[in-house]
């Protein structure tokens, strides 16, 4: 699922294990970019280059875990992987709870190095994948005029023609009216896809309807 617009952003303070992970990636053409330190990274990178960063944990200036939650506020998505050379337990467990798809410890061994990468990499395309869907679907709903939103959302909900129609208070004619132009503008054939497409990217915590409010 990875693609050559992909790169890896490497950024650790030391120019060893900078060339040394620039030589390794190049080895198996996948591009990369080396930073000596998170500031470096932050003043070059932005949030549509494709990828994954690999993180020194401890740096100069701003350690790696500090450059992660900088990056999640930012609204950036890449999938982080970290090297540390003195990763214990507890940074670890922190690293992973804070957002990071992995954390290994210099010497890293290089096949494992390279499966993690590329497992970060498939990552990174299925989330942007999703985004896009998930994108296009809002799009969608921004067509729908009010009263299709308030009976897309009863659909979506299970409840029938007849029992929107009195929740509503129009006549079950009139549901089905509405909901024939709502799918035409969902681009679905039918209420199994349009409820699958929905529930796909929508249905966390059953709170389908706040999308409206986007």
């Amino acid at each position: 699922m990875t693609n050559r617009e992909q790169t890896v952003f490497v950024v650790d303070d030391e120019v060893s294990v900078r060339n040394s992970l620039k030589w390794l990636l190049e080895s198996v053409q996948i591009p990369v970019q080396t930073f000596e330190s998170g500031h470096a990274f932050l003043a070059a990178h932005t949030d549509n280059r494709q990828g994954c960063i690999v993180l020194d944990v401890r740096m100069p200036g701003m350690s790696g875990l500090e450059l992660m939650k900088r990056l999640h506020n930012m609204g950036m998505r890449a999938p982080i992987i970290f090297l540390s050379a003195h990763g214990d337990v507890p940074m670890a467990v922190q690293a992973l709870k804070d957002g990071a798809f992995d954390f290994l410890e210099k010497p890293y061994n290089n096949q494992r190095f390279l499966d993690c990468v590329q497992s970060a990499l498939e990552r990174d395309a299925l989330n942007r994948l999703n985004r896009n869907a998930d994108e296009e679907l809002l799009e969608r709903l921004k067509n729908l005029t009010v009263r299709e939103q308030e009976i897309i959302t009863l659909v979506v909900a299970g409840k029938s023609n007849k029992e929107i129609g009195k929740l509503l208070n129009i006549s079950h004619k009139t549901v089905e009216a509405h909901r024939g132009r709502l799918m035409a503008k969902m681009g679905v054939n039918n209420l199994v896809d349009l409820v699958r497409v929905m529930t796909t990217h929508y249905a966390v915590n059953g709170n389908i309807s706040s999308l409206m409010d986007q």
